[in-house]
């Protein structure tokens, strides 16, 4: 448990004194957020703006792991390992992507094909891998039977093992895909994406904690109730350390923003939100957990959906906190707002998860 004090605590105190020296290197070599023109008036203020502030985000979350580990003298397991590597996978497909925004000051960064060329490259290392590695209890870090609270019977493998390994990558490719561009679409406002990011992971950290309390690896007469997560305590030190670095971070992101996370940080928040659902087998409720997320694709997916079908508009603008910009609420209100639906998505999704344990 000390390791997860210490993760988030470093990180969060290195996103928060090492942002502002960020701003600092990202202003003296203007690098600025180019804002588009279709979207609300008011952030054209914006413009200018530090970007790629996910930079610190990745940086503080690294150093706070591996301050834990130092301090604590544990070894990394491989869990904690693959989560990284997606975050920082993702958040390189995601430097990309505003580095070119920037160069070239346009709002649209990489290419579509080539964004997804570079997620999907990423996660199928992620999703290959997470399927290797088994311990002495021949447990590997994720599964190929798809989870809500724990794994369902539902097997990925279920017509063998070549073709269990071809739909687990599939099926963990949507997740990292679909998760990392929620988080992306999220990230609209001064702060917002920021602040649901630390509430979700820091119910992240309370569902592993919980886990590694209630493991089948450790108990010494496990019962049905116990879990089979490989390395809970592991993806419980780097759920912490990532909640610590947005704490941190969001000193610096919150109205009126002195730097933005830009896609280097959205992307890479979204990889490691996956993977930690992938590894903690809470497929299905990491989507009541990251509801806020979800409920922005939905807004996104509606609006596109109704004007290809009947020409007409549903919301204002989309994303979903657009609409309410248009309609004249004002950015901080919108914010603080969603960041408690956020909580109440938190909430219900940690209640779920504890009265599933309760009811056996």
């Amino acid at each position: 448990m000390r390791a997860v004090l210490i993760s988030g605590g470093v990180a969060m105190l290195v996103a928060l004194l090492g942002t502002p020296l960020f701003i600092r290197l990202l202003v003296r070599k203007q690098y600025g957020q180019f804002i588009r023109q279709d979207g609300p008036t008011a952030h054209f203020t914006k413009r200018g703006t530090p970007t790629m502030g996910g930079v610190v985000i990745i940086g503080a979350t690294l150093l706070g792991w591996g301050a834990a580990l130092l301090l604590t003298g544990t070894q990394p397991s491989v869990s904690e390992v693959l989560v990284l590597f997606l975050m920082t996978g993702l958040g390189l497909v995601g430097f990309l992507d505003d580095y070119i925004k920037i160069s070239r000051q346009r709002s649209l960064g990489l290419r579509a094909r080539w964004k997804i060329v570079g997620q999907g490259l990423v996660g199928v290392v992620f999703a290959v891998a997470a399927l290797q590695f088994p311990n002495e209890m021949f447990r590997t870090p994720a599964s190929t039977r798809i989870s809500f609270i724990r794994d369902t019977n539902i097997d990925l493998a279920f017509a063998g093992a070549a073709i269990g390994l071809v739909a687990f990558v599939i099926w963990a490719n949507f997740l990292i895909t679909a998760w990392s561009n929620a988080v992306n679409l999220t990230d609209g406002l001064d702060g917002l994406a920021t602040g649901v990011s630390l509430i979700v992971f820091g119910a992240y950290v309370v569902v592993c904690v919980w886990q590694f309390n209630q493991s089948c690896q450790i108990l010494t007469s496990a019962g049905p109730r116990c879990y089979e997560t490989r390395d809970p305590l592991a993806l419980a030190v780097v759920a912490a350390a990532i909640t610590g670095a947005c704490f941190g971070f969001l000193w610096w992101n919150a109205s009126p923003a002195k730097i933005f996370m830009g896609d280097t940080g959205s992307l890479a928040l979204g990889g490691a939100l996956a993977g930690l659902s992938i590894l903690t087998r809470t497929e299905i409720l990491a989507a009541i957990i990251g509801g806020l997320f979800v409920l922005e694709v939905v807004s996104d997916v509606i609006q596109i959906g109704s004007f290809k079908l009947t020409g007409r508009r549903v919301f204002k603008m989309a994303p979903l906190h657009h609409h309410f910009e248009l309609q004249g609420w004002g950015e901080v209100t919108i914010v603080i707002r969603f960041w408690i639906i956020a909580g109440l998505f938190v909430a219900l999704g940690v209640g779920v998860f504890y009265a599933e344990w309760v009811a056996g």
